[in-house]
């Protein structure tokens, strides 16, 4: 593979990234869901961190998104679309 072909599939993985999240003004508030969902998020790397859902909303496309903060990331919460094998939803009580 040369440099441009890397150059390429860097742009689509930058791509694929950007259109699993919401770019500029969130949903509208009367279409959310507002929740409080405790989560395991996985990074990627092999680890796991603890997250939380606030709010659900599906887009017009019928694709479910969610506004996720991963714990400790030093990031505010984000419109991510939702992802079960990334993140796993944990019991909010009745262990």
């Amino acid at each position: 593979m040369n440099g441009d072909d890397r150059d390429v599939r860097d742009d689509r993985d930058e791509r694929d990234e950007r259109d699993d999240r919401v770019d500029g003004a969130d949903p509208a508030e009367h279409t959310v869901q507002w929740v409080y969902q405790p989560v395991e998020v996985d990074l990627g790397d092999g680890a796991w961190v603890l997250g939380r859902i606030s709010g659900w909303w599906q887009d017009a496309a019928g694709r479910r998104w969610c506004r996720l903060r991963v714990g400790r990331s030093g990031q505010p919460a984000c419109w991510e679309r939702f992802d079960p094998a990334r993140v796993v939803l944990l019991p909010v009580s009745g262990l």
